[in-house]
């Protein structure tokens, strides 16, 4: 890694850093209503992934998504705007926090239901391979999807399948709010993962350097036909599960704890020359615009009530 890619790692996570905290801040004031995941503390992951794909590759992900729209190049003004319930969001307002969308860059969700993902993903990579696409889709999920199903019925398709297809676990140790020890008798997710014989690793997901290589690394053995890759990250959010939740369930020092693992403080003390003070200047006139945009967009009007019901009806 040179200087000018630090710089270009760090700006990333700060954008989704800066974004989150102004979704704070409009969320208190009633700006934005219902549900709000934040991603801070796990910004890493979803910068270097995305720094390994192409823009033909297909990305989804969970509900916490803000982040892995922003790094994968959703434009910061229709994200606040859907955050704000206005038709000029990338989901129209239709979708708000949970479910960001963005065809432009194969950008599919922002899906609500855990583990719902997965089976979508099966989906674009099986076609993919039968159309004899160079693609590669990535699925992004939380080591709570690993209670469910479909995760293993995904990993199962995917190997027999040999599907072009990256799984990446985001685990911060908590799902919604129990923690690992108590859900998992086998609490090392990436050895369940090689039990459907994908190769699989387990990396630290604090450190931005390291998931930069491995998804780089692992992108490069998918496109060259060697079948599906899983990274399991090791993270941590510093929020809550959502503004909805007391956080009862782990002890404020773990959480000190864990912000001494910051991704930003680690990647400017691995670079001290990285122009923060430039980025912070530059990030926040950005995020201002976005919430200038979302505040002067407008509500759907009621007679489109009935539009884009069938699939017949793309919406733009």
């Amino acid at each position: 890694m040179d200087l000018d890619l630090a710089n270009t790692l760090y700006r990333e996570m700060l954008l989704i850093r800066r974004f989150e905290e102004k979704c704070v801040e409009m969320y208190s004031k009633e700006k934005i209503r219902g549900f709000l995941h934040l991603y801070i503390g796990e910004e890493a992951v979803a910068v270097g992934v995305m720094h390994a794909l192409n823009s033909e590759d297909a990305v989804f992900a969970t509900y916490r998504e803000h982040g892995h729209a922003l790094a994968r190049g959703v434009h910061p003004n229709p994200i606040m705007a859907e955050l704000y319930g206005k038709e000029q969001g990338c989901s129209r307002g239709r979708g708000g926090s949970m479910h960001l969308f963005d065809a432009k860059t194969h950008f599919y969700g922002g899906i609500a239901i855990v583990t719902g993902g997965l089976p979508m993903a099966i989906g674009m990579a099986l076609s993919d391979k039968m159309m004899k696409r160079n693609r590669v889709t990535v699925c992004f999920f939380g080591e709570g999807a690993v209670a469910e199903g479909e995760f293993h019925e995904s990993l199962n398709l995917a190997a027999l399948w040999h599907l072009p297809i990256l799984f990446v676990c985001e685990n911060n140790l908590y799902a919604m709010g129990t923690a690992l020890e108590f859900t998992q008798s086998e609490t090392n997710i990436s050895l369940k993962a090689a039990s459907y014989r994908i190769t699989s690793t387990q990396i630290d997901g604090m450190n931005v350097t390291q998931v930069a290589e491995s998804a780089q690394e692992t992108v490069r053995q998918i496109r060259a036909g060697n079948g599906p890759v899983f990274l399991e990250c090791l993270t941590y959010r510093f929020r809550a599960h959502s503004m909805y939740d007391a956080e009862l369930y782990r002890q404020k020092s773990e959480v000190e704890e864990w912000k001494q693992k910051d991704p930003l403080v680690r990647l400017h003390q691995d670079w001290p020359t990285i122009n923060i003070a430039q980025h912070e200047k530059e990030i926040a006139q950005i995020i201002d615009d976005a919430v200038e945009f979302a505040e002067n967009g407008t509500l759907e009007s009621v007679d489109d009530l009935e539009k884009f019901i069938y699939s017949s009806e793309v919406a733009p």
